[in-house]
């Protein structure tokens, strides 16, 4: 049986033959350098407050390739009516604060530590993490964040206090990302909710392929400008493509 891994500051992560299901390893720092290394390599932090740092890479891997969203049809008909205002990257502090809030089911507390917002605002203002945002008169109702990578973005947690207002931050995600040459969402742990949008589990060994395929050494850190014009427009051509296809087969 393998031993636990455990990092000190400057210590690489293990190569895969040595991580023992989905754990990585232990400890380590959140350092910039580290996280954005953890993340092309698979890897992200995932522990509770007062634990060590665990890293984990699940197996499979929920994925979705943006040109394969599926927009429910109740939810479609939510999108059209454009029920919110839509930004990005305007108040990514709040969107992560409140997602550290938002109660989960399965899950006793939050494993967006203190130690998680304080390095992930960090590397927000280093132009790697992206949030979307839901406003209703003003007030943020919904949103979601994650990391981006060039061609992926690696969603981490979204939140809503008003009705599908997390989902149709979803669905401008996947507009920027048409867009904007995100070719792949990584929602990490696959589950039936998700399963609504088209995203589907593929074994590790496979996302990690397409991780050393299409990340390049140099990635963009730009803040994100929503045109939600062509973000509609976007969602909406592909909406079309889709129901043309299903039509015709």
């Amino acid at each position: 049986m393998r031993s636990e891994v455990w990092l000190k500051p400057d210590d690489p992560f293990p190569a895969e033959k040595y991580w023992q299901g989905w754990v990585v390893a232990y400890g380590g720092d959140l350092s910039p350098s580290r996280l954005i290394d953890a993340y092309r390599k698979g890897i992200f932090p995932w522990y509770s407050e007062g634990e060590p740092i665990r890293w984990c890479s699940p197996d499979p891997r929920a994925v979705l390739p943006t040109h394969l969203l599926h927009i429910p049809h109740r939810l479609w008909r939510e999108w059209k009516k454009k029920p919110f205002y839509i930004t990005a990257d305007t108040s990514f502090d709040t969107v992560i604060h409140e997602c550290a809030k938002t109660p989960r089911k399965w899950e006793d507390g939050t494993w967006i530590t203190s130690d998680i917002q304080k390095n992930y605002i960090r590397l927000h203002e280093m132009g790697y993490t992206h949030s979307i945002e839901c406003w209703k008169d003003k007030t943020l109702v919904g949103g979601l964040y994650g990391v981006q990578l060039g061609p992926l973005f690696v969603g981490e947690s979204m939140f809503y206090h008003i009705s599908n207002a997390s989902k149709i931050a979803f669905l401008a995600l996947c507009g920027f990302s048409f867009l904007h040459g995100i070719k792949l969402i990584d929602c990490q742990v696959f589950s039936e909710h998700l399963e609504q949008f088209g995203v589907f589990a593929v074994p590790r060994k496979k996302y990690l392929s397409w991780l050393n395929v299409n990340l390049s050494e140099n990635l963009p850190t730009e803040r994100w400008h929503l045109d939600m014009d062509k973000v509609y427009e976007a969602v909406l051509c592909l909406k079309k493509k889709q129901l043309e296809q299903s039509s015709s087969g």
